[in-house]
């Protein structure tokens, strides 16, 4: 779908969208650059009052065939059925009856429609559509046995960390959550010969190699190969009267020799994060017309991460600036407010981060020391424009006006209070710095004289294991959502040396805490004290959860063999392992994870990064109201007691498994 692109969602169902992409598409195909080419773009085509999404394949301003997927991508990000139909005919081929803005251009009047491959006069090709590459019965391979040579896959295959060697092992046999991570390849016989970059500013990339197609043929010249191709499919063949090749006397090798394999550079998952963050916040700012952004520091590795990501995205800005990329040199200046004559140019991160990014610390009497001298250090280091307040003032007078009513003053845990009492006070303070951050971030870039004020977007700083778990402040989307504890600290400890910030080795030490208790001399708050559960183990269960599509009993099952398997080489803070632990661990999570689902309903935007991101919008689909786990609970429980009792208890847990 390289016209509309996917995250057009529900305007797919929207007559418009057919009629602007073929107004689109009339206007490529009429280009004189795009001429002497084989063009094979994306968009959806309405057939016989069908949807379909389609390749459309075109020659010097014809239409040569249009290609409907057969298999649809109807899982995790993607809800493709909901908006087209497949093409369940493998091998036929119908007329289309094309639209006038086109046909007045290609003179057709009707085109081939359907599961087809195109002849020329030196090969044969044929295209996938995204999904269809990872099917078991890819269409690639019928077609191959039916002497298809050249194959297009257009993918909209969407970025995760670790999802590059994904695709390239399958290979090798837009204004919403996802980014789209380029990567555009060429290969031949399983050989790399040239891929585009994974993470780039640049709106345009052209990748090319040269491929000698008497390798593709050596390649499959094995007898087995050559007998299965006898029974194999045969479909229609669309004849296109153009070589794609130039002959052997024709080509000149020292100008334009055979392309080499090359290998692939797989980044990092730390740098992965560095690198799609950025790119996905600059694309976001770009769009959203905002005047940057603004975010509370906690002094913890969160906040940190999210700062640094920020920080990511103006290295990359910069970089591309110096390279001579006048788009983004363009889009610099106008978020930063230039005059439409300025020739203002930013020579380091820093100087565009204090342009566009402002940070808080609002601290409070249970804030330490440590944690307001770290924000301030970070962002003086990133370069941020800071501001240090204190929320005291604000979260008493709100209290006094519960006080004013009730005459009964909430006390904190440590003075006596109850659950419910330290819970409200400790909620009040979150909630006064969201609605103080909101405040400040509309009014700080007028404070600060940008002209024409404007506003900024407040990031969150939620990671994805504490929107397992409810532990989330909601803002205008949170760059860091959809990335794991253990991944965040990765990134941290890359950024330190590869972005020379030594200062982030102060947040990699610290431990976790919300300060929103009072410190004494026996207890400082901890977030994994506060969760009931450590970061590790919510990530063991979110991917047990999401990845392994387990329920409570399936999550106790598997751990019983991976946790108890770990008893001769525990260590101290080590995950449980005994089976009741195991079962007290598992019925706690799926109970707090049930407690707290309805705030995915509403859960800040963030980059999907993480297979197991509970992300409600549409990539986990759950309820948001549970009944509980009674039974799941009760057969844990049951099962619990048996390994307990031992062997003499085995012939009774056989009646018992009879009965369930």
């Amino acid at each position: 779908l390289e016209i509309t692109g996917y995250g057009c969602l529900d305007h797919f169902m929207e007559g418009d969208m057919f009629l602007h992409s073929w107004e689109a598409l009339a206007t490529i195909i009429d280009d004189d650059t795009c001429q002497d080419i084989v063009l094979d773009i994306g968009m959806p085509v309405r057939h016989k009052n069908v949807r379909y999404n389609c390749r459309i394949i075109c020659f010097n301003r014809k239409i040569i065939l249009i290609r409907p997927k057969m298999w649809l991508a109807n899982d995790g990000n993607y809800r493709e059925m909901r908006y087209f139909t497949p093409w369940m005919r493998p091998g036929h081929v119908e007329d289309y009856y094309l639209e006038s803005i086109v046909g007045k251009i290609t003179g057709q009047t009707e085109v081939p429609f359907g599961d087809g491959i195109i002849s020329t006069k030196d090969t044969c090709f044929a295209c996938e559509t995204c999904e269809e590459l990872f099917t078991p019965a890819a269409p690639h391979g019928p077609m191959g046995l039916d002497g298809v040579e050249i194959f297009t896959n257009s993918s909209g295959s969407h970025f995760e960390l670790r999802k590059l060697k994904t695709r390239l092992d399958l290979i090798s046999c837009d204004g919403d959550r996802l980014y789209y991570d380029g990567s555009s390849m060429i290969i031949c016989n399983g050989d790399i010969l040239a891929c585009g970059s994974q993470f780039s500013l640049d709106e345009v990339e052209v990748v090319t190699a040269t491929i000698d197609l008497e390798d593709v043929r050596s390649f499959r010249s094995s007898p087995s190969r050559g007998l299965q191709s006898q029974h194999a499919q045969k479909y229609p063949r669309i004849n296109l009267d153009v070589r794609l090749s130039k002959r052997v006397e024709d080509h000149d090798y020292q100008l334009q020799g055979q392309s080499e394999p090359i290998d692939l550079k797989y980044h990092a998952p730390e740098e992965e994060i560095a690198l799609g963050g950025a790119c996905w916040l600059w694309d976001y700012l770009r769009r959203c017309h905002a005047a940057g952004f603004f975010i509370p520091l906690s002094g913890g590795i969160d906040s940190c991460a999210t700062s640094v990501m920020v920080f990511s995205m103006c290295r990359l800005v910069v970089s591309a600036i110096q390279e001579g990329n006048e788009q983004v040199l363009q889009d610099a200046r106008r978020i930063a407010a230039e005059a439409d004559e300025s020739t203002w140019i930013p020579e380091t991160p820093q100087e565009l981060m204090n342009r566009i990014f402002c940070t808080t610390y609002m601290g409070s009497k249970n804030s330490s020391s440590d944690t307001r001298r770290r924000a301030k250090d970070l962002a003086r280091d990133l370069g941020a424009y800071h501001v240090d307040i204190d929320i005291d003032t604000v979260t008493t007078a709100i209290v006094n006006v519960f006080f004013s009513w009730s005459n009964w003053m909430p006390r904190f845990k440590s003075a006596g209070g109850s659950f419910a009492e330290n819970l409200a006070l400790q909620n009040i303070q979150a909630r006064s710095r969201m609605v103080l951050a909101y405040l400040f971030a509309q009014l700080l870039p007028t404070f600060r004289g940008r002209r024409g004020g404007g506003s900024l977007l407040v990031l969150g700083s939620a990671n994805v294991d504490e929107a397992l778990r409810g532990y989330l402040t909601k803002y205008d989307f949170n760059p860091i959502g959809g990335i794991s504890k253990t991944d965040l600290k990765g990134f941290i400890n890359f950024a330190r040396t590869r972005f020379d910030l030594p200062i982030l080795s102060t947040f990699l030490s610290a431990v976790p805490t919300a300060e929103l208790e009072p410190i004494t001399s026996s207890y400082i708050q901890s977030d994994e004290a506060d969760m009931g559960i450590t970061y590790a183990e919510l990530s063991t269960f979110g991917r047990l959860r999401k990845n392994d599509k387990l329920g409570p009993w399936g999550a106790y099952s598997k751990l019983l063999s991976t946790w108890e398997s770990q008893k001769s080489k525990q260590k101290p803070n080590d995950q449980p392992v005994s089976p009741r632990q195991i079962a007290e661990r598992t019925k706690f999570f799926f109970t707090k994870y049930a407690t707290n689902r309805h705030k995915m309903t509403v859960l800040t935007p963030s980059l999907h990064m993480e297979q197991y991101s509970p992300d409600d919008n549409r990539f986990d689909l759950r309820p948001f109201l549970y009944p509980g786990f009674d039974w799941a609970y009760a057969k844990i429980d049951r099962d619990v007691e048996r390994r307990e009792r031992g062997e003499s208890g085995r012939q009774k847990a056989k009646e018992e498994d009879e009965l369930d």
